[in-house]
């Protein structure tokens, strides 16, 4: 059905009586439409702008409309559009593949296509669980998982299970499988009778004791290498990957890494786990891998996994997984672009300047009275707010604290969201310095106003 453009009101009445959106209560859900963007700046329907301050949830690495990566888009449209890879395959998607191997951490030499985040966790999940049993020496009595506390790995029945925000995931607990739980190494919140400095020795020591016990029916550990996002964008001590890699090599358990948010450079290095030179049995990775531009995820792994997987078809040893648009050609063209910018622009080489100017405004930030914790990983900015700086009490909930500053930013031209009390400043890796400063300095604006506008909830 044709017509006249929509005006700017029926769009907005149309999306509240037509499009479900995630994590949003629509019985108080606004409108806010996107029409256009340029680098790091959205354009809504009413021409207003706002600096793309949390990278279209995480995903923008190079900023909107960039000019290699919409070519590349439109290359690839006058090729083909859409391959199956059940059975066939594409010379982007191919080419893509063997880039990614190049780049990977050591060891890492398949590449197996999804859609995003939580179904390359839900692949590795899998793969991991079936590997035991196919193997040269079977093992099929490891069937469970260990994850931490406040993990989030996607949304899917496989990447809840193994997700630990409660808050989302449990009214679905009849429907999930059982993991072993170990609490997120936080140095900000350590563990009652400990000093920030003991989180490490003591997390490790609680994971060692686990394995010991465990490791028998341990199929995988699955871990947010050095940030957990979805948390609240905890940050784990220097040296727990590396720990745990090594934990869990000792006690013969597959490590799966979950790089979806903080993978593709967002960390100041290509792979998080670059950072401590760990090298994952499996790594998942999706959200800026096509730059933000399209949906697509890959689940890296070993030769040894891969293996487990080989055989005459009559064994049943084939990975009966697969996704109608994984490997999409155009996700893997723009993919392939996204890495030609980083090469080309020297991405993480230029990150340096930006990495200590979004440091100097969180240590400023860091000492208002209502700021708890201000702490950076590379480009990703997390502002805890508390109700009493000294007990680090949180304020509830209900009181909506990081939803009302988000607010206050987005009317002086900042978007950014919140996770419950915690600000996340995560803009794309484009952002220039000034764009930078006006992001800090709006968030800013917004805890001091919020603190004394005298509202309780």
């Amino acid at each position: 059905m044709s017509g006249p453009r929509p005006t700017n009101d029926q769009l907005r009445e149309w999306d509240r009586q037509f499009v479900w959106h995630p994590f949003t209560q629509m019985a108080e859900y606004e409108p806010m439409i996107i029409e256009r963007a340029s680098g790091c700046t959205l354009i809504d329907i009413d021409g207003r702008e706002y600096l793309d301050g949390v990278s279209s949830l995480w995903c923008n690495v190079h900023g909107h409309r960039h000019p290699r990566l919409d070519a590349a888009l439109r290359a690839q449209l006058d090729k083909v559009a859409h391959v199956t890879s059940l059975g066939q395959s594409n010379p982007t998607t191919i080419e893509l593949a063997r880039r990614l191997v190049e780049i990977a951490p050591d060891g890492l030499e398949h590449v197996f296509f999804s859609d995003d985040g939580a179904t390359a966790v839900e692949v590795a999940l899998k793969m991991a669980f079936q590997y035991w049993r196919q193997r040269a020496e079977p093992r099929p009595e490891k069937t469970t998982y260990v994850a931490l506390g406040d993990a989030y790995h996607g949304d899917t029945i496989g990447s809840v299970s193994v997700g630990g925000v409660e808050r989302f995931h449990s009214m679905f607990r009849p429907l999930l499988f059982d993991v072993l739980r170990l609490p997120a190494p936080n140095p900000y919140r350590p563990p009652t009778g400990l000093a920030s400095e003991e989180v490490l020795g003591h997390c490790l020591s609680e994971l060692e004791r686990l394995l010991a016990a465990e490791h028998w029916r341990i199929a995988a550990m699955v871990i947010e290498p050095l940030v957990q996002g979805a948390a609240g964008m905890i940050m784990h001590p220097r040296g727990y990957l590396r720990g745990v890699r090594e934990l869990t090599r000792k006690y013969d358990v597959l490590l799966i890494a979950d790089e979806v948010a903080v993978g593709m450079g967002r960390t100041g290095r290509m792979f998080a786990s670059d950072h401590e030179q760990v090298a994952p049995d499996l790594l998942c990775l999706a959200k800026g891998l096509t730059g933000g531009y399209m949906p697509l995820a890959v689940t890296l792994a070993t030769d040894e996994i891969y293996g487990a997987f080989l055989g005459d078809y009559t064994e049943g040893k084939t990975f009966f997984h697969g996704h109608t648009y994984g490997g999409n050609p155009l996700g893997a063209a723009v993919a392939l672009a996204t890495l030609d910018v980083f090469e080309e622009e020297r991405t993480l080489e230029h990150l340096g300047p930006k990495i200590a100017r979004l440091g100097e405004h969180l240590a400023r930030i860091a000492e208002l009275p209502q700021v708890g914790d201000a702490r950076q990983c590379g480009m990703i900015g997390a502002i805890e707010l508390v109700c009493d700086k000294a007990t680090k009490e949180p304020f509830p909930w209900e009181q909506k604290r990081g939803v009302r500053v988000c607010q206050h930013a987005l009317g002086h031209g900042v978007w950014i969201r919140p996770l419950g009390n915690v600000l996340v400043v995560m803009p794309p890796l484009a952002v220039s310095i000034d764009e930078l400063d006006r992001l800090c300095a709006a968030v800013e604006e917004g805890i001091r106003v919020t603190a004394s506008d005298g509202r309780q909830g």
